[in-house]
């Protein structure tokens, strides 16, 4: 019983530093699109709604691939989310407040990119008779990713400059506008594979 329970923390603990990993340093399109959701408003609060949502989203996608209930080419999944990223960048040129539709935009993006971990994931491999234990260490490192991330930009940008009158001119909107076009290229890239 022992040494089942230490296997079982044993393989928690690697797909924990796997799905950090995933997201830091390996995850460019996830950082990019951490970073468009935290430039919504740049509040630690929003921000960190936003991403909860979004992993509650992509672990239910990443389930169900899991368990071989979806089964999507990888290609097109990969371009779909380059389009997440590009228009949840774009949505910050409009954005007020956190409401009911970016709530719903970031829930079925979040869909969309955990059929992409689930491809990330497969490459690790996803040992079936200890699935759970993976599963959750997986998420968990990704969203302990996520929210590091999140951290870091609040103390490297908003906890200081936010108050400024210039800070959505000089900081939000370059920023969304060159993550667009980064999601924009990958799009192209990515659709003529």
């Amino acid at each position: 019983l022992f040494s089942e329970i230490t296997h079982r923390v044993k393989m928690f603990v690697q797909y924990l530093k796997i799905g950090y990993e995933h997201v830091v340093p390996l995850g460019y399109d996830h950082i990019l699109f951490i970073i468009a959701l935290f430039f919504y408003d740049s509040k630690l609060k929003t921000a960190a709604i936003q991403c909860t949502l979004f992993t509650l989203a992509h672990t239910l996608t990443l389930i169900l691939v899991a368990l071989g209930y979806i089964n999507l080419n990888t290609i097109l999944v990969e371009t779909f989310i380059a389009v997440s990223i590009c228009l949840v960048a774009i949505e910050n040129f409009y954005a007020k407040k956190l409401n009911v539709w970016r709530l719903l935009v970031v829930f079925i993006f979040g869909l969309i990119h955990g059929i992409g971990f689930a491809g990330a994931l497969k490459d690790f491999g996803l040992p079936q008779e200890e699935l759970i234990p993976a599963l959750v260490g997986f998420n968990i490192g990704v969203e302990i990713a996520q929210l590091s991330l999140i951290v870091l930009l609040y103390f490297t940008f908003t906890r200081y400059l936010s108050h400024k009158i210039w800070y959505k001119e000089k900081i939000t909107n370059p920023l969304s506008l060159l993550i667009s076009g980064i999601a924009v290229f990958w799009f192209i890239t990515r659709i003529l594979e």
